[in-house]
């Protein structure tokens, strides 16, 4: 009996016995991990060697072999078994029967199979043609039969494997590169491949076969824990699902987690990450030392051999000055011959400075030997430590190689212990693409494209890499971000006047872009509640910087042309009031002669009046004619702001449709509904009362909205105009239509989003009360709400729609009927009604 305990059993009783015995090992709690993989690969190689010895009596020229992932002996709970029955060219009926009877009983278990019969040169041939085919065979392990047959293809093809690897190594480095694109990254994935994406399994592997090549080998610290991490997690992933499945999906991470004994998912994914990065980087250094060993190859032998003769037959390697201590070699920055790291505390800064500025990685050995050797910084660090570090900040897209490098070796959290908090930390939230760390990086590699800008350009490189530093802490990530902030800033030498400034910019650093988007800029008290926050007119421009640089290292949804138009509007604003210059009474605008002429079509007509202008810039005062019952089509096609445009010129920031309609209950959720039909998304919303020239009586309510199609181009003018008739007399059920076309076109469920949060926001406005409204954002939730709010007896002074991700968040500035702001506790229960409805 083997060391499974078990393989005897099987062996005796076929089929059925191997299924027993194989569901009590993957079932019993005292196994797990290497121990539990290495005894179902040799459980699993017992019953086969015992059926290949029943299907023949043959045991020359002939021999089961077992490849890929189970030659490895790596089998988790629902691997399949890769397996090549290898002959010497004997009766090819014979083997066929053979075949038969072995792949049969794998078959009937509903164990997946990958399976070939072939010959030595077969294989080899194959091989040559096929690299994941050569790369399978390096793994060859024999089960049954001829173990001589076995022991020449290993030989033979580990020789072509080696013989071929100046041509075949760049072959593998380009199917990674195009797997990656593909797959995206591991250690940044929210639902990742464990094999597929880079530096998942697949890519461990890979490193295998390329030191199995002798022409370079992967930095082995660190690098068997992290593959035996994704295994761990992968046969749980597999006994959690009951599936062969590599991808680890949502709703399937808590269940992981608790297989393994993690807190939670987040714990989970960290993990995952953690071992992702240790591969990936192993995989940057192998990649650069193959193109090193390459290049150095194709030198003519005529000029390797003068090279050599001048330095004894040893290369010469041109050395070439960086900074102090830090020279280029091979591509490389590496340290000189004379650094002293233990001499030198600002070194490791230095280096990573000088290889980032001249684009270049830095040499793994230079970063294991400064991790090991360099002295610690004193406290406050030295001014040339700081400039180095704004240095590193500063230079762009090499900076982002350099980081990976010194996080390697534990450097960074060695000059920044806070940065241990968010390091590997995911972010639950499909509009960020990156993990905590590497979003603060993104940060600072988009923020040195706008140091031009600013006064202070260390500041705002610094404010980049600590604005979401709180996130490692409970409670809001900027408050706790504040005090860390300072504490560093602090430790890295600021003096207090900008510390003072940079904890203003972590604080504050959602301030600009949330406000734009969600309140009412043309209030006077959000414009001087900003200014408050911000102090002074130089501040204001680093967090303007600062907002956009966070913004475009989130992720495309974060920032438009739309979200920035609206910062840059309010920042216009805020400076006014810090410069001193006189600010406006609330007050409501004029109606422009544009609106005059909708209000008086829409009185004529009884009926809405609509008009639709695309804007690239602020609305001019000409406009286009309105659509009406004897005007029903828009002066000319527009698309979508978001649909591919072949016109040259500014992106869109929007569609401003202008709607007039005679004064009367139901309008917000009437035309909320209509664009909801409609696929329009809606990005603003005002609405207010025109009252008609002198002599007219009544009054009509005019829209001021922005929208974007969803799909393809906007509808005509005139079946909006219709749908909007027919909802404002009653005869179409918006929501019945809405109900009917989820129905038919039901969302994929996936993970249960948190419930939605209504808030009344204190001291936001003196002219109307603002309920913040947070939701997972769904077709015709603006309907919802109009509806909810229409029922609430208030009326809806301006509604400003953000959508960030799956998350919609929605300010709503409501009054009573006669234009006054909400008692509190009148608007406390409006909040909870809204909140009541969301739920149902």
């Amino acid at each position: 009996m083997t060391s499974t305990g078990v393989t005897d059993e099987a062996e005796d009783s076929g089929p059925g016995g191997y299924a027993a015995a194989r569901l009590r090992l993957l079932t019993e709690g005292a196994r797990s991990g290497p121990p539990r993989r290495r005894a179902l690969a040799e459980l699993t190689d017992g019953w086969l060697a015992g059926l290949f010895g029943a299907a023949t009596e043959e045991h020359t020229g002939i021999s089961l072999v077992a490849v890929g992932g189970y030659g490895r002996g790596e089998l988790s709970p629902r691997s399949d078994l890769d397996l090549l029955l290898l002959h010497d060219g004997r009766d090819d009926k014979a083997v066929a029967a053979l075949a038969d009877r072995l792949w049969y009983p794998v078959w009937d278990l509903g164990i997946d199979l990958d399976h070939s019969v072939r010959t030595p040169q077969q294989a080899r041939k194959t091989a040559a043609q096929d690299l994941k085919v050569h790369l399978g065979l390096l793994d060859a392990r024999h089960l049954a039969g001829d173990l001589g047959l076995t022991a020449s293809l290993r030989t033979a093809v580990l020789a072509d494997w080696r013989n071929q690897a100046p041509k075949r190594l760049p072959e593998l480095r380009d199917l990674c590169a195009e797997r990656a694109e593909r797959q995206g990254e591991l250690q940044f994935l929210l639902e990742p491949d464990l094999k597929e994406a880079r530096g998942g399994l697949r890519d461990a592997t890979v490193l295998r076969a390329v030191a199995a090549s002798w022409l370079a080998d992967a930095p082995r610290e660190g690098l068997a824990e992290a593959r035996r991490r994704l295994l761990d997690v992968r046969d749980a992933l597999h006994l959690a699902t009951g599936r062969a499945t590599d991808r680890l999906a949502l709703q399937e991470q808590d269940q992981v987690a608790a297989e393994l004994g993690l807190l939670d998912a987040d714990a989970l994914l960290r993990q995952v990450y953690e071992a992702a990065r240790v591969i990936s980087y192993a995989g940057d250094v192998t990649w650069r030392e193959v193109g090193r060993v390459l290049r150095s190859r194709s030198v003519r032998p005529r000029l390797r051999a003068m090279m050599n003769g001048r330095n004894g037959g040893k290369p010469v390697a041109e050395r070439s000055p960086l900074a102090e201590g830090v020279v280029e070699q091979d591509g490389e920055a590496v340290l000189a011959r004379t650094a002293r790291p233990e001499r030198d505390p600002v070194l490791p800064l230095r280096a990573a400075a000088a290889a980032a500025q001249a684009g270049l990685p830095l040499s793994r050995h230079a970063v294991r030997r400064l991790a090991a050797t360099a002295r610690p910084l004193p406290t406050p660090w030295p001014a040339e430590a700081r400039e180095q570090l704004v240095t590193l900040l500063g230079s762009g897209r090499p900076t982002v190689q350099v980081w990976e490098a010194l996080e390697a070796e534990g450097l960074v959290t060695r000059l920044l212990p806070d940065w241990e908090r968010v390091r590997c930390r995911p972010q639950r939230n499909a509009v960020h693409l990156w993990t905590v760390d590497r979003h603060l990086i993104e940060t600072a590699v988009r923020a040195a494209g706008f140091t031009r800008r600013v006064h202070r350009p260390d500041l705002l490189l610094i404010a980049a890499l600590l604005h979401d530093i709180g996130k490692g802490w409970p409670g809001d990530h900027s408050v706790a971000g504040e005090t860390i902030a300072r504490d560093v800033a602090a430790r890295i030498g600021f003096d207090g006047a900008d510390t003072a400034v940079l904890a203003t910019l972590v604080r504050h650093h959602l301030l600009l872009v949330e406000t734009a988007t969600r309140r009412d800029l043309d209030d006077p008290a959000t414009v001087r509640a900003v200014a408050q926050a911000v102090g002074t007119e130089h501040t204001l421009e680093l967090l303007h910087a600062l907002t956009e640089a966070d913004a475009l290292a989130t992720g495309p949804a974060a920032w438009s042309s739309w979200r920035g138009s609206l910062v840059a509007d309010l920042v216009k604003r805020v400076s006014g009031v810090l410069a001193g210059e006189p600010q406006p009474e609330a007050e409501t605008a004029a109606p422009t002669a544009e609106q005059e002429r909708l209000a008086v079509e829409a009185f004529r007509t009884g009926g809405p009046v609509l008009a639709l202008r695309a804007q690239t810039e602020p609305p001019a005062d000409s406009a286009p004619a309105p659509s009406s019952p004897s005007s029903p089509s828009f002066p000319s096609p527009l698309s979508s702001p978001s649909s591919p445009s072949s016109a040259d010129g500014p992106e869109p920031l929007g569609v401003e449709l202008l709607i007039a309609v005679p004064d009367q209950a139901g309008v917000l959720p009437a035309v909320a509904g209509v664009l909801a039909m409609h696929r329009l998304t809606v990005r603003t919303a005002e609405l207010r009362s025109v009252p008609l020239p002198d002599g007219v009586e009544g009054s009509v309510l005019l829209l001021d909205w922005r929208v974007a199609a969803q799909y393809g181009s906007l509808p005509q003018a005139a079946r909006l105009r219709a749908d909007l008739v027919r909802a404002l007399d009653g005869t179409l059920d918006i929501a019945a239509r809405l109900a009917e076309r989820d129905a038919a076109h039901p969302r994929r469920r996936g993970v249960e989003p948190p419930p939605p949060r209504v808030t009344v926001a204190p001291a936001a406005s003196r002219l109307a009360t603002v309920i913040e409204v947070r939701a997972q954002d769904a077709p015709g939730l603006l309907f919802r709400l109009g509806r909810a709010l229409e029922a609430a007896g208030v009326r809806v002074r301006s509604a400003h729609v953000s959508t960030l991700g799956a998350n919609a968040v929605d300010a709503f500035y409501v009054t009573r009927g006669e234009g006054t702001p909400l008692p509190g506790d009148e608007a406390a229960s409006v909040a909870r009604g809204l909140e009541e409805s969301l739920r149902t």
